[in-house]
């Protein structure tokens, strides 16, 4: 049975012009509906966008866009010359309007012409379009997603069973247009050539994830992805669905995990794009109190709306699904928590309680991990949240919004601001990299040093570093070990594990020739050695959300401004000793308390040759001996080198044996 389409009001249109696409079935056009505003449907994508198929014998596509206040709605293609009045849709009660086109393939550029209300004719591309046009082109391609053969079967299937809170992760932040650039004239490498060049790499250096900035498609480069118009489409920069389809199967094939940085936070104001997208507020809410962030001059998602959240969870779950991707870091959550966000009192409207929390936002947050973690066992998520906001990280039914992890903002900001310090100063900030003791396991943290650390005139992390080039190297060894060995999960930006010395520039990439210089190879030796440590040492990550096994030994010393602590994993029965010299003076005979008797290997010295440094270290190993320190009857009197930090694992009897 058929749905009757309407004709539409043709008004000045010539009726020469004007061909009615085919409706669609009644059955899926009632259950288009019903999906669109009523209860969560995070699937719609199934329904809505542009679909290649075979209807009663006839191949064509089926279209369906959601514009309710739309008083006509066309397909534009360029067999109807990009004109408004052909290919007219029919609308729904609910303001879906559908149609299916005969002929047209996947391949075809096309978007929706809408007439307004107020009868004006407006171009915009698919909010469901699963593939854009490269920029600066703006249509949307038919495309069909179906056909690819994936050989992730046993990785899907050990992320399924993957406790990854106490798993080791070390995140590799990417953007992929400025990690390398193609020498031949070329502006990007594809994304077949970026899997290969990034599972050498990331292999090499030990990461276990890769964290790629927005690709959700995007006009402006300098958004960096993050005003995304394009919730269905990886960005055409680098290839086309199926090509970003293997680059996901090809990194998953290699045992590397795969990110993507989510945008449900706010969306740009382009024309072709979500806002006013019927000559209504549609997407965003109509009053700019609610709807427009000052800070980006971006549109605010109507979280309340059952068809607004219904397409952000689909785009959630979409990513997950038809890219089988690991998981997705959610930016700006702040910014959608609170509904004074960035405005000063009376630029903002308060929630029906009379509160500044924005109850829409949080109620969305949980159902979009609620559906993650349901639907896709092992899939993580990740709240980049700058705020004291509760139990981020904490499960839905315990009050929480549901997140796996949520990025330490706090440890970020603390930590830099002591490494930025002259060491001579440092003996007077002792506090500021043991002051997270009082919170480190309220949430499941993830530990960043983001690509937000390196632009807007900061200077790369090498620059923030104090001292001359040695100190410097030295510095970041330092800052890079205590990243890796407290508890989190660490996060590291592309260049900074090579220490480069410039900011971040979107329109460049990293400077890789750098690596001929002993320096900057040795640093990026020392942040290998130290993925590969982590993956080693279950010490070092299956205590990282709970604090039974983690404890300071010294935290006081800020007369030499030096801090050790230890992590054990009683499921290993393996005991680390860590120990960081904050100042370029080397401390002989420093005295450490530890647990017990027996040998302690040294495992890491940050300021040994291969890595840059000076050589200052113990041969290798020190043997505790029965002299109180620190509250316990043994310890072992090492040298702590210059700016340096070292690991030590407590030998086991049985690992004396061997």
């Amino acid at each position: 049975m058929e749905l009757q389409a309407r004709r539409p009001q043709t008004d000045n249109v010539s009726l020469s012009l004007y061909t009615r696409a085919e409706a669609i079935p009644l059955q899926t056009s009632q259950k288009l509906t019903t999906a669109m505003g009523y209860g969560m449907n995070p699937m719609m994508y199934h329904w809505l966008g542009a679909h290649p198929l075979t209807q009663d014998g006839v191949t064509g596509t089926r279209f369906a866009v959601w514009a309710p206040n739309a008083k006509e709605v066309c397909v534009l293609l360029d067999r109807n010359h990009w004109k408004h009045g052909a290919f007219y849709l029919s609308s729904s009660d609910e303001g879906v309007w559908t149609g299916f086109i005969p002929e047209v393939a996947v391949g075809e550029t096309y978007k929706y012409s809408l007439k307004t209300p107020v009868g004006n004719i407006i171009q915009k591309n698919d909010p469901y379009g699963f593939q854009c046009e490269a920029p600066p082109k703006t249509a949307s391609i038919v495309t069909d997603l179906k056909g690819y053969e994936w050989g992730d079967a046993d990785w899907i299937s050990n992320r399924q069973h993957t406790d990854w809170l106490d798993a080791p992760i070390s995140i590799y932040e990417v953007h992929l247009g400025s990690w390398k650039r193609p020498w031949d004239g070329r502006s990007y490498h594809t994304y077949d050539e970026l899997a290969d060049m990034l599972i050498q790499y990331v292999q090499e250096m030990g990461f276990t994830h890769v964290q790629l900035m927005p690709i959700t498609e995007y006009p402006f480069d300098g958004s960096w992805g993050y005003q995304a118009t394009g919730y269905f489409a990886p960005t055409a920069r680098y290839g086309t669905p199926h090509d970003f389809m293997g680059f996901v199967d090809k990194l998953h094939q290699a045992g590397i995990g795969v990110l993507l940085d989510w945008v449900p936070g706010h969306f740009p104001t382009d024309g072709h794009s979500l806002g006013q997208f019927d000559g209504t507020s549609l997407y965003e809410h109509s009053d700019p109190r609610q709807g427009f962030h000052p800070d980006w001059n971006t549109n605010i998602f109507n979280y309340g709306r059952n068809e607004v959240r219904n397409f952000l969870l689909s785009s959630a779950r979409f990513w997950c699904d038809m890219y089988h991707l690991d998981g997705l870091r959610v930016d700006a959550v702040a910014s959608m928590l609170y509904l004074d966000y960035s405005r000063e009192p009376g630029e903002w409207i308060p929630n029906k309680e009379g509160g500044r929390e924005n109850l829409e936002a949080i109620q969305f947050l949980k159902d979009m991990n609620t559906l993650i973690h349901g639907d896709f066992p092992g899939v993580i998520t990740v709240a980049e949240e700058s705020t004291s906001w509760p139990k981020v990280s904490r499960p839905v039914y315990d009050g929480g919004l549901g997140f796996t992890f949520k990025w330490d903002m706090g440890w970020m900001n603390d930590t830099l601001r002591y490494m930025r310090r002259d060491p001579i100063h440092r003996k007077h900030h002792q506090n500021e990299l043991s002051f997270r003791t009082l919170y480190q396991f309220t949430e499941n943290f993830m530990l960043p040093l983001s690509h937000d650390e390196v632009v807007h005139g900061k200077g790369s992390l090498y620059g923030q570093m104090p001292g001359d080039k040695w100190q410097k190297f030295a510095n970041l060894r330092l800052l890079f070990g205590y990243q890796y060995t407290v508890p989190g999960k660490p996060l590291l930006f592309m260049g900074c594990e090579i220490g480069q010395p410039k900011e971040w520039n979107h329109d460049s990439q990293i400077d890789w020739e750098l690596l001929q210089e002993e320096e900057h190879m040795g640093l990026k030796v020392f942040v290998r050695d130290l993925n590969h440590l982590l993956r080693e040492l279950p010490a070092l990550y299956d205590g990282d959300v709970h604090g039974e096994d983690f404890e300071w030994i010294q935290a006081d010393d800020s007369a030499n401004s030096v801090y050790v602590f230890m992590r054990r994993s009683r499921k290993q029965n393996q005991t680390l000793i860590v120990a960081f010299n904050m100042t370029p003076v080397p401390r002989s005979n420093y005295l450490i308390g530890v647990p017990k008797e027996g040998t302690y290997r040294e495992l890491l010295n940050s300021d040994g040759w291969m890595y840059g440094g000076s050589g200052v270290g113990n041969a290798g190993e020190v043997d505790a001996e029965m002299v109180p320190m620190h509250g316990r009857s043994y310890s072992i009197e090492v040298t702590l080198p210059p700016l340096g930090m070292l690991i030590f694992e407590a030998v086991n009897d049985d690992d004396a044996s061997k």
